[in-house]
């Protein structure tokens, strides 16, 4: 039994690669670590009836991550993880840190301008640990 990483991003087309994850790890019999990213923690306070709230930029990861997970089959081990890092840079990190055997991400902006200046698959095909599958998603 492995581990496979997906990262999401609240997009739709980071849920159809972590659907399509879903899919492969139920039929490997792996587990599927989901991902968030955001490129720096920053804070927000709010106040609402006298109390006051402070609110991270990973507060917004774990939301995308929580509603990520909601959407994914129960029957499936799952783990979440949200990091401060670039999306490409925590995927590989997370892959590293949970001994992943591929790491799934989708196609978008592997195409046209996006291709040339690069993208979250590209990065991931080029340094990752293990194997990366890219999902068509677009």
């Amino acid at each position: 039994m492995g581990t496979i990483v997906v990262g999401v991003d609240g997009s739709e087309t980071a849920l159809a690669a972590a659907m399509r994850s879903a899919e492969i790890a139920r039929a490997l019999g792996d587990s599927l670590h989901v991902v968030s990213a955001v490129t720096s923690d920053k804070k927000s306070n709010v106040r609402t009836d006298g109390t006051r709230w402070t609110i991270t930029s990973l507060d917004a990861a774990e939301n995308t991550l929580a509603d990520v997970v909601t959407r994914l089959p129960t029957d499936l081990d799952k783990t979440t993880a949200a990091v401060t890092a670039k999306p490409a840079e925590a995927l590989i990190q997370e892959a590293e840190r949970v001994g992943a055997t591929l790491i799934i991400v989708g196609n978008k902006n592997m195409h046209g301008i996006g291709r040339v200046l690069g993208s979250v698959a590209n990065d991931v095909a080029h340094h990752a640990p293990c194997d990366v599958l890219i999902v068509k998603t677009t």
